[in-house]
């Protein structure tokens, strides 16, 4: 087990740089343009992939990265660049995750490749959850999966909604209810390989923020896959089911479903993109107010200013350390018994909220035009509350914790 510490080792920081110089060099420059097109950054992505930050080679070796540190260190700078561009770049690690969290060797090996493609044939991925009348209540979902015995098949039939790359993704994962009598505990996980009949993209959302990246509808419309298809397996499935089915006769404890084992691996790395939108605003606001004069003088010798500045990059901090705390528990099998990595999403997330705000106020007049980079920031950071679980349920999750209430 890798101890915890606060400083990257040189390989770390040689990464950061790297990543740094192009979230510097080529996100930023495209980033307003994106914004107002509201298109997928394709060119970027490619751009991307052709360097090797686009690839699963490269998200492997940060996610298995012994101090937990690479993959945070990882999305820290590249939302420090543009959260749009950067959520167009790093989405299909959500569907990756659903993969590497809930399936089989040979599926990871045969489906996570073709959810990046390569550097000539840049390809997506999309990770279905969400439902119009189920978000943050997973166990509301009503996109079924039945199993066709005779043909080893199961046929997924819902709407799923405010899915990144959803419908332009080359591999879905789509979770669907295969025991409604469980509750949430009746869910799995499923692949919808490229080109599977049925499957097509809803409403595309315009939206508030992250412009840059896709966001739509997907319909399943009596949509087959294989038996192989379903993540862990069937027998696996069916041992869950009858833990669960016991578990609900005995009092006895939770099974966990496929959807919130995602959610639970990812809450961190969001923190970590909050933080990095977080830290350029403060960035911005800072060196405006080192040369901006008023009266005279810089307004940073203003104690209002200079004050706002000195709590956004204490909270920046802080919050950087919540994210690098979970991460590290997570990737050394360490149990958050105090809902650490809730903890991290929910501060970071706030945090970006108001630091950016705060950007806005500092620049004035001119931090309310698109002239300036912290009103894109600003209504990019409104999403991170939001999408994997609000703030609000963060606060559920972390007082049920700590008061040993079930976990719903």
């Amino acid at each position: 087990m890798a101890e915890f510490t606060m400083e990257l080792n040189d390989e770390q920081k040689e990464v950061r740089d790297w990543l740094h110089g192009f979230a510097a060099d080529v996100i930023r420059p495209a980033a307003a343009e994106w914004d107002e097109r509201e298109e997928t950054p394709w060119p970027v992505i490619q751009e991307a992939a052709k360097v090797g930050i686009y690839s699963l080679d490269f998200y492997a070796q940060q996610y298995f990265d012994p101090t937990g540190l690479g993959i945070p260190m990882a999305l820290e700078e590249l939302f420090w660049g543009d959260a749009g561009i950067a959520l167009s770049i790093v989405g299909t690690g959500l569907a990756a995750v659903g993969v590497l969290a809930n399936g089989t060797e040979e599926q990871i090996g045969t489906w996570v490749p073709q959810m990046y493609g390569d550097a000539n044939d840049v390809k997506v991925a999309a990770f279905c959850s969400s439902e119009p009348d189920a978000g943050s209540d997973v166990a509301s979902m009503r996109t079924r999966a039945v199993y066709d015995e005779a043909k080893d098949e199961w046929v997924l039939n819902g709407t799923k909604t405010w899915a990144t790359n959803g419908g332009i993704a080359n591999v879905h994962v789509v979770v669907a209810v295969v025991d409604p009598e469980a509750g949430s505990k009746g869910h799995a996980s499923f692949i919808v390989p490229p080109n599977t009949p049925g499957l097509a993209q809803g409403q595309k959302f315009k939206k508030h923020g992250i412009r840059a990246s896709h966001t739509a509808e997907v319909i399943l419309d009596n949509v087959r896959v294989p038996g192989s298809c379903l993540l862990g397996g069937k027998e696996k499935l069916d041992e869950r089911l009858a833990r669960a089915r016991e578990s609900a006769k005995t009092g006895g404890e939770r099974v966990k479903n496929a959807a919130m084992a995602t959610f639970e691996a990812s809450r961190p790395a969001v923190g970590a993109m909050a933080v990095g939108t977080a830290r350029a605003a403060y960035e911005v606001a800072l060196d405006y107010a080192k040369t901006r004069e008023q009266f005279g003088r810089p307004i940073i010798d203003n104690q209002g200013v200079a004050f706002q500045l000195a709590d956004m990059r204490t909270q920046i901090d802080a919050a950087r350390l919540l994210v690098w705390r979970a991460s590290w528990m997570a990737v050394n099998g360490k149990q958050f018994t105090a809902a650490e990595g809730s903890m991290s999403k929910l501060f970071a997330s706030e945090t970006a909220k108001k630091v950016t705000a705060q950007a806005i106020q500092i620049l004035g007049g001119n931090g309310y035009t698109r002239e300036y980079p912290v009103e894109r920031m600003h209504r990019d950071s409104a999403i991170y509350t939001i999408f994997e679980g609000t703030s609000e349920v963060q606060r559920l999750v972390i007082a049920r914790t700590l008061s040993g209430m079930p976990l719903r």
